[in-house]
C-alpha cells in the first residue's frame, strides 16, 4: 500500500472536526444525554446573544447574575454552556436559580474574537439587565475563563464613560488576568500543519488567543514573546482604569494556592508521532534554560525541524487550571485512522493553562519562583481582586466545582 499524498492528508484533516484547544469533554467521552432548559427569554445583542433564566419564584428579572462565555472558537452554544455550568461536577445554574438568582448567560457570535469586541456585547447585556430589572437588588457580573476578562473590561469601560452599570459584584472564574499558557511545541505544531489544515493555527493566531497568551508565536519557527495584540489589549485595560472601581471584585482559581504543582515534569516527552506521516514528531513539556527543545516537527515530509526555546519557566507543571492540550492533539490525529499514518502516542495529556498566580492576579507567570509561590503568604494588595480563593487541588480549567461555586454564590447580592 502506497503512502498517502499530501493532498489526501489535507483532505482528511479538513473533513474531520478541527483540532481545537478548549476545556470540556474529550473526543472519546460519552455524551451525557441531558438537554438544557429552554430560556425564559432570549436577548439579541450586538455581537452576541443572552439566554435568560428567571430564578425560582421570580416573574421577571429580579436578582440578575450575568455570566460571560469563555475561551473557545465559533459562536457560543447554549448546549456547551450547560455542559460546563450544569451537567458537570456541580449544577451551578440550578443552584443559582434555586436561591432566587436570575441567570443571564451571555454568548458571542465569535468566541475567538477580540476581548474588546466581545466586551461590547457584555456592556449591552449589563445595561439591558439594569433597565429591565424589577426591584433594586444590584447586579452581579462576571465570567468563566476569557469571559472574566471580557466582563472586567466591560464594567471598567462603562465606568470610564460614566454610565451607571448598577453592579455590586464582579467575579472571575479561572480567568487569565496575568496571561494564559499553551506550550510552544503545541503552538508550533499548529502552524507547521497550516498548509494542510489551517484551523488549528487559526485558533492559536485568533485575536483572543493573541491577547490572552503570555507567550505566543505566529509561525512554527517564531520566537516566543508578547504579541502586539496583547500589548494593545493591556494598554486598553489601563486606559479604562484596569479594573472597575464600583463593584467588589472577587475571583477563583482552579489551581492550588500553596505552590503545589501538578505531576507534569519539565522537559519531558509529552507526545510522539508513531505513524509514517508523523514519525519523528516530538512535543516536549516546557523546561527552564537557555536552549531547550520544545518540539521536533515532521508531518508528511522527509525532513524534520526543531523548535527550541530560551528563558521560559516550567509552566506546564505549574499550579493552575489545566487543559488537555497534548491529549486533544493526539486524539485528533489518531481519529484520522491508521491508513494516513498519523498514529500518535501521548504520554502527558495535560498542561497548565491558567496559572494560579494569574487567575488571582498576584504574579506574572515569568519565573518558577512566581509560578510556584505560596499565594497565601503574599500580600493581599498584590492582587487587583478584593478577595479570592483557590482550589484544594489542581483541576481542569473552568471546572465547575461545589467548592468554588458555593464560595461565589455566598457572596452574590
Amino acid at each position: 500500500m502506497s503512502e498517502p499524498t499530501r493532498e489526501q492528508i489535507a483532505s482528511a484533516l479538513q473533513s474531520n472536526p478541527p483540532i481545537t484547544l478548549i476545556p470540556g469533554l474529550r473526543r472519546d467521552a460519552e455524551p451525557r444525554g441531558a438537554l438544557p432548559l429552554l430560556p425564559r427569554t432570549v436577548w439579541d445583542l450586538p455581537g452576541g446573544t443572552a439566554w435568560v433564566y428567571h430564578g425560582e419564584g421570580n416573574r421577571g428579572l429580579v436578582r440578575p447574575v450575568i455570566v460571560a462565555d469563555g475561551f473557545h472558537t465559533g459562536p457560543s452554544s447554549l448546549d456547551f454552556a450547560w455542559e460546563v455550568m450544569e451537567f458537570g461536577d456541580y449544577p451551578l445554574i440550578s443552584q443559582l436559580r434555586r436561591r432566587g438568582h436570575d441567570v443571564v448567560l451571555v454568548g458571542f457570535h465569535e468566541r475567538s474574537a477580540s476581548v474588546l469586541d466581545n466586551s461590547r456585547t457584555v456592556q449591552a447585556a449589563i445595561m439591558r439587565a439594569a433597565t429591565e430589572q424589577e426591584g433594586d437588588t444590584p447586579l452581579a457580573v462576571g465570567g468563566f475563563s476569557t469571559g472574566g476578562l471580557v466582563a472586567r473590561h466591560a464594567l471598567a469601560t462603562l465606568e470610564h464613560r460614566r454610565e451607571d452599570h448598577r453592579t455590586a459584584l464582579y467575579f472571575s472564574y479561572d480567568s487569565p488576568h496575568r496571561g494564559a499558557w499553551i506550550p510552544i511545541g503545541l503552538q508550533a505544531f499548529a502552524h507547521y500543519v497550516r498548509d494542510l489544515d489551517s484551523r488549528f493555527s487559526d485558533q492559536i493566531n485568533s485575536p483572543v488567543a493573541r491577547q490572552l497568551l503570555w507567550r505566543h508565536i505566529e509561525e512554527w519557527n517564531g520566537t516566543p514573546g508578547q504579541s502586539a495584540e496583547r500589548a494593545t489589549f493591556l494598554a486598553e485595560l489601563r486606559r479604562v482604569g484596569g479594573w472597575p472601581r464600583r463593584p467588589r471584585l472577587i475571583g477563583v482559581a482552579n489551581g492550588t494556592g500553596d505552590g503545589t504543582g501538578s505531576d507534569v515534569p519539565a522537559g519531558e516527552l509529552a507526545l510522539e508521532g508513531k505513524g509514517a506521516s508523523v514519525c519523528g514528531t516530538e512535543l516536549h513539556t516546557q523546561a527552564p534554560g537557555d536552549d531547550e527543545r520544545a518540539a521536533k516537527l515532521r508531518v508528511a515530509t522527509l525532513k524534520s525541524h526543531e523548535v527550541r526555546t530560551r528563558g521560559l519557566p516550567s509552566l506546564d507543571g505549574a499550579p493552575g487550571g489545566s487543559l488537555e492540550g497534548f491529549g486533544i492533539l493526539a486524539d485528533g490525529l489518531n481519529a484520522l485512522g491508521p491508513a494516513l499514518g498519523f498514529k500518535t502516542d501521548v504520554r502527558i495529556r495535560s498542561h497548565c493553562f491558567v496559572p494560579s498566580v494569574s487567575a488571582v492576579d498576584v504574579r506574572d507567570p515569568d519565573t518558577d519562583e512566581a509560578l510556584y509561590a505560596d499565594v497565601s503568604a503574599l500580600p493581599p494588595e498584590d492582587s487587583g481582586l478584593d478577595e479570592f480563593t483557590l482550589a484544594a487541588r489542581n483541576e481542569g480549567h473552568s471546572l465547575v466545582t461545589e467548592e468554588l461555586s458555593t464560595w461565589i454564590i455566598d457572596r452574590l447580592p
